[in-house]
């Protein structure tokens, strides 16, 4: 089974979020939005669109939108089955959290690594 097939976003806290992606987009020239963050759209070596994005956040420190994780950060993979990866993720005793979700983004579960950080798992929409 294909496991991880590239990186779907960053996504990290900070004190101050608006400063943050303020400083992030007067300095490193990041289009951040109102949703506060940015999409990174893929690109082959000619510069012609690939057919993907990389999503880049920064959220609010305060909250818990990374539990059980301890990081103040949390990476996004692209996975071809989520469902399927999240059994066999059981079945070799990984902490997987007991939650799938699927949107119209696509299919998402997490797992938190031995070093107690959560990963977010997507499976995007067909066609994506």
């Amino acid at each position: 089974m294909k496991r991880v097939t590239g990186i779907g976003g960053i996504f990290f806290t900070a004190r101050d979020p608006a400063a943050l992606r303020d400083w992030y987009a007067r300095h490193l020239g990041i289009d951040v939005q109102d949703w506060g963050g940015a999409a990174f759209a893929w690109t082959d070596a000619d510069g012609k669109p690939a057919g993907g994005t990389t999503i880049w956040s920064i959220g609010p420190a305060a909250g818990d939108a990374f539990a059980p994780g301890s990081a103040p950060f949390m990476v996004n993979y692209r996975v071809a089955d989520v469902r399927a990866l999240v059994a066999a993720l059981k079945d070799e005793g990984c902490d997987v959290v007991d939650r799938i979700e699927a949107s119209e983004y696509g299919t998402f579960a997490w797992v938190v690594d031995p070093e107690g950080h959560k990963v977010e798992l997507w499976e995007p929409p067909a066609g994506r």
